[in-house]
């Protein structure tokens, strides 16, 4: 039974600022529902209440670019996130890549994933030349699979990549044996990061032994962290 004082004084204030803050976010939420996305472009939005913000969730294969400071966040095993921001437009945005590259334009792919999202970010009016990055992933989360590296192939792609491209890695978090939760501002630039317990990550070992298949060798006939 609840409190009926609970509301009263400042408790009501607060639990009234609370609701408004909830419902301003579940009409941004609505907004970016109600906007037609690209070919690639993440669009599974909601309102994260921990942050109290509306977020967007990237999946496999997907980017995301925007120069608000909507909370863009995804979870990666072997998978690597690039976080890219120009500092000056002030605009940012997150890919999530599953192996280096592959047959096919697919944002899967390392290679065709970092064209797309540094490609959306000069649309927008970003810079490759201020460009600035943050990468995240590469870890290896399944036993027994390291002669694959998958996770270390994707983190010396990205860097290699980035290195190519000229745009300085100025925070990253990645290789060892933890899957990982990042969340990205695009508008300040901010990223964060944690790194979960090995347990209840069974859909991310799933997705991470898929990519460590098509992984596999063929035989031919003939790129500032907080924690939170």
């Amino acid at each position: 039974m609840s409190n009926p004082s609970a509301y009263s004084g400042v408790g009501a204030a607060a639990a009234a600022g609370a609701m408004s803050l909830s419902g301003a976010g579940a009409a941004r939420v609505a907004q970016l529902k109600s906007v037609q996305r690209k070919n690639g472009e993440a669009s599974f939005f909601f309102y994260d209440a921990h942050f109290k913000n509306a977020a967007v969730k990237i999946l496999p294969g997907e980017y995301f670019v925007d120069n608000e400071d909507l909370l863009v966040m995804t979870t990666l095993g072997s998978c690597i996130a690039a976080c890219l921001w120009d500092r000056h437009a002030q605009i940012g945005g997150m890919n999530h890549f599953m192996l280096p590259d592959g047959a096919g334009d697919s944002g899967r792919y390392g290679s065709f994933a970092m064209e797309l999202l540094i490609n959306e970010m000069m649309k927008r009016g970003a810079s490759k030349s201020r460009m600035e990055a943050k990468i995240f992933g590469g870890g290896a989360v399944i036993a027994g699979m390291n002669t694959i590296n998958v996770g270390e192939r994707n983190t010396n792609f990205v860097i290699d990549y980035l290195k190519t491209e000229r745009i300085p890695i100025v925070s990253k978090d990645v290789l060892d044996i933890y899957p990982r939760k990042v969340c990205f501002l695009p508008h300040s630039g901010k990223a964060m990061v944690k790194r979960l317990a090995p347990a209840n990550t069974e859909a991310l070992i799933q997705q991470d032994r898929a990519a460590a298949q098509k992984a596999q060798p063929v035989v031919s006939t003939g790129g500032s962290v907080d924690l939170f």
